[in-house]
């Protein structure tokens, strides 16, 4: 299983890049908005500081023409990160921007993935990761598990290098059933971690723990 985080906060991007074996942190416009403004050139390169050269970095573009796409994507490349992983919306025009960077040797993710044919096209170009929105297409009706499947299928039947990497989550729930899909990477906001690892019943746990030695052994370490 490849884990991202799905920030750019730095401390947490930090924090958790000490405690998990990460293999990466994803970014969009959206993700920066909620964080502030910051500048994108030097707040990535502290990222990939924090990360290490080897982990993946992804970093989307805004154009909506293939051909802004395009110059988008050789600006992250040539001024941000020459190993960045350029994210692009899985439209008709993401489709010709994807196809033309693969050409010329860009590592590509095809984002805002909300159907099956979206995923089928982006594999067909050969993107090297695909991001379905899995909590998204559960409120738009759509079956999350069904499309990954679908998907997850193709990748294995045509024997493609391109893997599927479920994104927008709400719960730990649905980062499970992602996985049971055959998916072999997912990206998740650190607020899902914390929920998960940092809850009272745990923490209760590892009091109860601590007390339960000290009443034997008087001391708070083996």
């Amino acid at each position: 299983m490849e884990l991202m985080l799905d920030t750019i906060e730095l401390d947490k991007i930090a924090s958790y890049n000490e405690c998990l074996n990460i293999s990466g942190v994803t970014s969009n416009p959206s993700i920066i908005k909620k964080h502030g403004k910051v500048n994108i050139e030097s707040h990535m390169k502290e990222i990939r500081k924090i990360i290490g050269p080897e982990k993946s970095l992804h970093i989307q573009v805004v154009g909506v023409s293939s051909e802004d796409m395009i110059a988008d994507a050789r600006k992250i490349i040539n001024e941000i990160d020459q190993n960045a992983y350029v994210k692009i919306p899985t439209t008709t025009e993401g489709l010709k921007a994807m196809k033309e960077l693969k050409k010329e040797g860009f590592n590509v993710t095809a984002t805002a993935i909300y159907s099956i044919f979206q995923g089928l096209m982006a594999i067909n170009v050969g993107v090297d990761y695909i991001a379905p929105y899995f909590n998204r297409m559960e409120n738009m009706g759509v079956n999350s598990l069904e499309v990954l499947t679908h998907l997850q299928n193709e990748i294995d039947r045509s024997k493609s290098e391109t893997k599927i990497l479920a994104a927008s989550f709400k719960n730990s729930k649905q980062v499970v059933e992602a996985l049971s899909t055959g998916a072999k990477s997912v990206t998740i906001g650190t607020e899902i971690i914390e929920e998960n690892l940092d809850t009272a019943a745990v923490n209760q746990a590892v009091i109860d723990f601590n007390q339960d030695w000290f009443s034997l052994y008087n001391k708070n370490s083996i």
